[in-house]
C-alpha cells in the first residue's frame, strides 16, 4: 500500500437509489498520473453502518457509469448490505499517441494490468491501481466492513479472476459474466498484451487467469468462483472468449468452479441483469463466512 496522503475527492454526482445512495467522484491518481473518476454505491448505512465491499470491474469501451446504471444491482445491494465500487476501465486524459484510435486498445481497455512498456507504462497501471490505490482511497473516505469480493463482465471478468487468483486472501469470492479467461491466447489479449507487456510471452502469464491456474500450488487457497457465459455470445464463435479452458484449468487443479452456459444470452447488459442477482447473493453469502 502507498504512504500517500488520502486523496483529496471531488463529488461529481449523487443519487438515491432503493434506500442507499450512488456517488461518483473525481480524483487524482498517483499511481496513473491522470484525474480518475469511480462510483460508489452505499446502503443505507443507517441499517448498515459498515457494509462490505464488492468491486465490479467493467469490459471493453466501458466506464465507471455502465454498471451502476443498467445492471440493475441496487436494490438487491441495499437489502443485503453490499457496498459496490466501479472504477474506470482505463486511465483518462492522456492522449497518449494512438490511444483512442481502438476499442480494444487504450482508453476503455485498460485489462486490470501494470503496463511494462513505453509509452503505456507512464500511465496504464490499472493492476496497481485496483488492487492498490483505489481501495485505500475509498477506505480512507468511507465506512466499510473489513470484507471484499470482485467480479466483473469481459475484459472486467479477466480483471477479477486474475485479481483474485493473485491475491486469494483478499477476496472472499469472485465472480464473472463472460470473462476473457485466457487473454495471451485470444486476439484481444494479443493485441492489448503486446502493447503493454512487449513480445515475451512469458510475462503475460501473469495476467492470464487460465495460466495462473496451472501455475497453482497444491493446497493453495482459491475464492470460491462463479461464472456465467452466454451461449449466444458472438465472442465465443470470434474465438476470444474460451469458458472451456477456464473449466479445465479448474478440474485439472482441483478447484472449485460454478460455470453455467445460460441458453439464449448475448455478452450485453441484459445478459448481466438478468442474473446479477445470483451473483450478489452469492458473493454476500461468502462475505457473511469471513
Amino acid at each position: 500500500m502507498s504512504n500517500a496522503q488520502p486523496s483529496h475527492l471531488e463529488l461529481v454526482s449523487s443519487h438515491l437509489s432503493f434506500g442507499g445512495l450512488y456517488q461518483r467522484y473525481r480524483h487524482s491518481s498517483q499511481v496513473l498520473d491522470c484525474e480518475m473518476t469511480f462510483g460508489i454505491f452505499l446502503p443505507d448505512q443507517r441499517q448498515h453502518p459498515q457494509p462490505n465491499l464488492l468491486w465490479w470491474l467493467s469490459g471493453l469501451t466501458c466506464t465507471d457509469e455502465n454498471f451502476m446504471q443498467k445492471a440493475g444491482a441496487h436494490r438487491l445491494a441495499s437489502e443485503l448490505g453490499l457496498a459496490i465500487v466501479c472504477p474506470d476501465t482505463s486511465p483518462r486524459g492522456t492522449d497518449l499517441p494512438h490511444e483512442h484510435e481502438s476499442y480494444d486498445l487504450g482508453s476503455g481497455a485498460g485489462f486490470y494490468l501494470n503496463a511494462t512498456r513505453a509509452p503505456w507504462n507512464q500511465h496504464y497501471r490499472m493492476y496497481d491501481y485496483v488492487v492498490d490505490e483505489l481501495p485505500r482511497v475509498v477506505r480512507d473516505n468511507f465506512s466499510l466492513g473489513e470484507g471484499e469480493s470482485i467480479c466483473g463482465h469481459s475484459m472486467g471478468g479477466h480483471g477479477a479472476l486474475v485479481l483474485a487468483l493473485r491475491n486469494p486472501d483478499r477476496y472472499a469470492s469472485v465472480s464473472a459474466f463472460a470473462p476473457i479467461v485466457n487473454p495471451s491466447q485470444v486476439p484481444w489479449g494479443e493485441k492489448a498484451f503486446s502493447h503493454y507487456l512487449g513480445e515475451h510471452r512469458d510475462e503475460w502469464q501473469q495476467y492470464d487467469a487460465v495460466a495462473l491456474l496451472a501455475s497453482h500450488a497444491p493446497g493453495r487457497t482459491v475464492p470460491p468462483m462463479l461464472v456465467d457465459q452466454g451461449e449466444a455470445d458472438s465472442f465465443i464463435e470470434e474465438g476470444q472468449l474460451m469458458p472451456q479452458r477456464l473449466e479445465e484449468a479448474c478440474q485439472k487443479q482441483g478447484v472449485a468452479c460454478e460455470l453455467r452456459m445460460q441458453p439464449g444470452y448475448d455478452h450485453s447488459y441484459f445478459f448481466i441483469a438478468s442474473f446479477i442477482e445470483d451473483h450478489l447473493r452469492f458473493h454476500a453469502r461468502h462475505l457473511g463466512q469471513r
